[in-house]
């Protein structure tokens, strides 16, 4: 049974927001573990890489990687268990002072991985047309100032 519009208006943004955040979370990275990475693996391997977050290219130590990812991992993620797996692959290397480096093949991987984002975008918003998932964003936004949250980080 479909709720009304005036049962929907009552419905508390919080709970749906939670709701939404972890089916998309979950449906995200069941999404990656399917094409064989985690999505802490990627998000490592962007920030490494010289063509995304750190246009200079400098090694990273986990806890810079985790100060740089800070408003977006999860407490479960383990980004020193990650990197381990990415070393093993030869997407990563360390340095003498534990700083991770990513390496050409890392960096390749990286555009790879990057190429299913789209497909896995697609099927997260498919039925929603853009003008609603703008509206949407807008209303959310608004509801974080609201409560003087940040909108400002993306």
């Amino acid at each position: 049974m479909q709720n009304t519009d005036a049962e929907l208006a009552a419905q508390p943004a919080g709970y749906w927001t939670g709701v939404a955040y972890e089916a998309i979370i979950s449906f995200t990275r069941a999404q990656q573990a399917e094409l064989g990475f985690t999505q802490p693996q990627f998000w490592l391997l962007r920030n490494l890489s010289k063509n995304d977050i750190s246009p200079d290219g400098h090694g990273m130590t986990i806890p810079e990687l985790q100060k740089a990812m800070s408003s977006y991992i999860r407490p479960e993620d383990d980004l020193k268990a990650e990197a381990e797996v990415l070393l093993e692959r030869g997407w990563l290397t360390r340095d003498g002072e534990g700083r991770l480096w990513i390496t050409e093949s890392g960096d390749e991987a990286r555009a790879s991985l990057k190429q299913h984002a789209p497909a896995i975008r697609a099927r997260i918003h498919q039925g929603i047309n853009e003008a609603d998932y703008v509206t949407t964003l807008k209303v959310l936004q608004r509801m974080i100032d609201n409560v003087g949250g940040d909108t400002q980080a993306s």
